[in-house]
């Protein structure tokens, strides 16, 4: 667990330097790498989403691509197409931007829900299928996708299917008035592309398979069931959270525990998740008594349920 811990400390403050002022953001963003899952970021433009994705990937010395959804991109442009090579007389498939360790998928709500659907494969499987052939992607593989929650017009929300395929959605927000002036003076502020290496691609594969060997009593099973079956039963939620979302909160909490130090679950690592791995999954009656995706009320709700249901002792 030591060299776990210090593996993980040695990442949270290079990532740190880069995105200034938010430690419980990048502890998200480096749970979501480590337990193998991917993170919907919803915020306004120009708070550090970037930033965050390209810091993680250059402070693991991992390959990085941003990609720009819009409304007429195709799935070929981010899986890849197979192009007919004459002198070889087959087809040869060239791997879109997808094929790299640390995504960015930005504005992922402005593209046809055919192209966000093709990212679920990946997303889930860590491979691409195309013409009869399955392409395994790179090891480790994280999507960060983003999008802005204030703007709706030209845009197609994500189903809930596609949610439940994201570990956990977190929000940036605005910086302290402190670590802002810090950012527009700029000196001892590295840029996401200016940062070292401090971690190596070998050392995330580790800290992934120590994650999965983070032991769970029954007690905490229990817990996490508990705050699953009060989603299900809520008036509030007409939507529930499924077993992904109880699996998803688990991993989170073992690589919580993981970043903690401890090679064993606690009741305050699966609380402490509850928000960010089970916000998403559910929906939120409205004020007419229809469904409603709701963010802020959904956390509201997940906050009141994580409140009420008895922690183990």
């Amino acid at each position: 667990m030591g060299r776990a811990l210090e593996l993980i400390r040695r990442l949270e403050t290079n990532v740190g330097r880069a995105l200034v002022g938010k430690p419980e953001v990048v502890r998200l963003a480096v749970i979501g790498l480590v337990a193998r899952g991917h993170l919907l970021i919803e915020d306004v433009p120009g708070v550090g989403k970037t930033t965050l994705a390209a810091a993680l990937a250059r402070s693991i010395g991992a390959g990085f691509q941003r990609i720009q959804f819009t409304s007429d991109m195709l799935p070929s442009d981010i899986l890849g197409v197979s192009i007919w090579q004459p002198e070889q007389s087959a087809f040869v498939f060239k791997p879109g931007p997808l094929f790299t360790n640390i995504v960015l998928a930005d504005e992922i709500n402005r593209t046809t829900p055919k192209t966000q659907s093709s990212l679920l494969e990946a997303m889930n499987e860590a491979q691409v299928s195309l013409d009869h052939s399955t392409y395994p992607l790179p090891r480790p593989f994280m999507v960060l996708a983003t999008q802005n929650p204030l703007e709706y017009e030209g845009t197609h929300p994500l189903p809930e299917s596609q949610l439940d395929r994201f570990l956990l959605r977190i929000r940036i927000g605005y910086p302290s008035v402190g670590d802002e002036k810090t950012i527009l003076r700029g000196t001892g502020v590295p840029s996401a592309d200016a940062l070292d290496p401090v971690l190596a691609v070998e050392d995330v594969l580790h800290l992934q398979g120590e994650a999965e060997r983070v032991h769970a009593e029954e007690p905490i099973l229990d817990y996490v069931m508990a705050l699953v079956a009060a989603t299900r039963a809520s008036p509030l939620l007409p939507l529930g959270v499924s077993p992904r979302g109880a699996l998803a909160l688990l991993r989170a909490a073992r690589a919580w525990a993981l970043a903690d130090g401890r090679d064993f679950l606690v009741p305050d690592d699966v609380k402490a998740l509850a928000i960010p791995a089970l916000a998403h999954r559910v929906l939120v009656r409205g004020a007419t008594g229809r469904p409603s995706d709701g963010g802020g009320d959904a956390e509201s709700v997940i906050r009141a349920i994580a409140h009420e249901v008895p922690v183990p002792r």
